[in-house]
């Protein structure tokens, strides 16, 4: 039987094509829809992850210090890594500081536990200070905002990993860590500031896509980091040229016992106090506050202290002269800038004193019989009028009494009207304790906490304050 009589017997057509193979569905653009929606999920989970980026970053933005900004940044970082714990550690690479470690999830103990661990060990952050080799360095995940690749290091069962110092796996076994990720912040104006590490509690890695957004979160985090950091080298330098100016000690004097306390204002730098032992026993007791804020104030306010204390050794013994000597200086060398002042001279044998003062809050007078403001008459700040000239006060003090100066920033920084803080003020010197009386230090501190209950010690405060107390025995 030929070919074509089988074919015909089976009902098969031999002269019919066989049928083409039937083609993937295509989108308008002629790509198979498989491919499509691969590219549709890469760009969907781009897009989530730039949200994401967008979020962290935008609250990052908000802090407002390197402390905060660190917290921020581990406990961002430990959300995009999956890790439990982690430390930053903030050590500049210029050595100039401030230097600062900031943990999450971990006790203070711990830290220092953490400390002992070798610093190339990479346990602990501040391992990437060195560079790290390329043996052991992983494959980074992303660019810095320098383009430099950034290094990472990971350790992803730190346990069974022998390369690891013997101490290293020894304080992770003693914290319970079980793998670590670390990562070096370093800045494009500053360079290296110090670095991260997140851990974790059993072995585990983060995964590509999860390092890819740490990098960028972290060179993100390291600008906003240089930034804060050149802010508070800033405030720390004024702060110290500021606490140059004034006396390193007070001096002993007898017959008087001295207290003072004074706190530095983010924006303050004007207000001083000065108490200069006198010939014949005598002492001189001054605090002012220049106008203004930052260095130019502040180097001002050394000119007239450093002045005043020239005016008191040669008239001291005339308050009224020593403050228009001061105020004609001011005119000829700051004639754009005015100041308050007070000035006391003080014979503590003979419990004299004379005072004098130039638009500054009265001192208050707190002693077992009477708790009141000494009032130096009305005057104008010094500069403001052509010719100043205000009448002394002269009083005699009973032994036990303490005479208390203090600049406005005391009555600013409580809050309310200027008559309420002076009540305040009133009413807390009234109802310290016999004791507390008795100790110009103690003195001092009671009318502070008791006046600024919550923003004696407050970092971000603006105006300075100082309170300058002498207890005549």
């Amino acid at each position: 039987m030929t070919s074509a009589h089988f074919s015909e017997v089976a009902g098969i057509d031999a002269s019919a094509q066989p049928p083409a193979q039937r083609p993937a569905p295509r989108d308008t653009t002629g790509r198979p829809v498989e491919q499509l929606a691969a590219v549709q999920d890469r760009l969907a989970s781009w897009l989530s992850d730039l949200t994401t980026l967008h979020e962290l970053t935008e609250r990052l933005a908000r802090t407002d210090s390197l402390d905060t900004t660190l917290h921020e940044l581990l406990q961002a970082g430990a959300a995009l890594v999956g890790a439990q714990r982690g430390v930053a550690v903030l050590e500049p690479a210029d050595g100039q500081g401030p230097n600062t470690t900031v943990g999450l999830g971990l006790e203070r103990s711990d830290i220092g536990t953490l400390e002992t661990v070798p610093r190339e060990a990479a346990v602990y952050g501040r391992a990437l200070d060195a560079e790290i080799p390329a043996s052991s360095r992983q494959t980074p995940a992303t660019e810095g905002a320098s383009g430099e690749t950034p290094p990472d290091l990971l350790h992803p069962d730190i346990a069974a990993d022998l390369s690891l110092p013997p101490r290293h796996r020894e304080v992770a076994s003693q914290l319970g860590i079980g793998a670590s990720y670390a990562l070096r912040l370093t800045a494009e104006t500053t360079g290296t500031l110090g670095a991260v590490v997140w851990m974790y509690d059993e072995p585990a890695e983060p995964t590509e896509r999860q390092r890819h957004l740490a990098g960028l979160y972290c060179s993100f985090a390291a600008e906003l980091l240089a930034k804060h950091l050149r802010l508070a080298r800033a405030q720390r330098d004024v702060r110290t040229l500021r606490e140059g100016l004034l006396p390193a000690r007070l001096p002993r004097v007898p017959g008087v016992c001295l207290g003072m306390r004074h706190r530095s204002g983010t924006a303050g730098g004007g207000h001083w106090y000065d108490a200069l032992a006198l010939p014949e026993g005598a002492l001189g007791l001054s605090v002012g506050a220049v106008t203004g804020t930052g260095p130019g104030a502040a180097a001002v306010m050394g000119r007239l202290r450093a002045s005043l204390r020239a005016y008191a050794v040669m008239e001291g013994e005339d308050p009224v002269a020593v403050l228009s000597d001061l105020e004609l200086l001011l005119q000829l060398t700051e004639p754009a800038r005015s100041a308050t002042a007070l000035f006391a001279y003080a014979e503590p044998a003979q419990h004299r004193l004379v005072l004098a003062g130039a638009g500054h809050c009265p001192p208050l007078l707190v002693g077992e019989r009477r708790v009141e403001f000494v009032e130096t008459s009305l005057s104008a700040p010094l500069g403001m009028l052509s010719c100043w000239e205000a009448p002394s006060v002269e009083m005699s003090l009973e032994p036990g009494e303490t005479l208390v100066l203090y600049t406005d920033g005391l009555l600013h920084r409580g809050g309310g009207t200027l008559d309420q803080s002076f009540a305040r003020l009133h009413t807390a010197a009234a109802r310290a304790p016999r004791e507390t009386r008795e100790d110009p230090d103690l003195l001092c501190e009671h009318l502070l906490s008791a006046c600024l209950p919550d923003d004696a010690d407050a970092a971000e405060s603006t105006e300075d304050i100082v309170l300058l107390a002498a207890r005549f025995e």
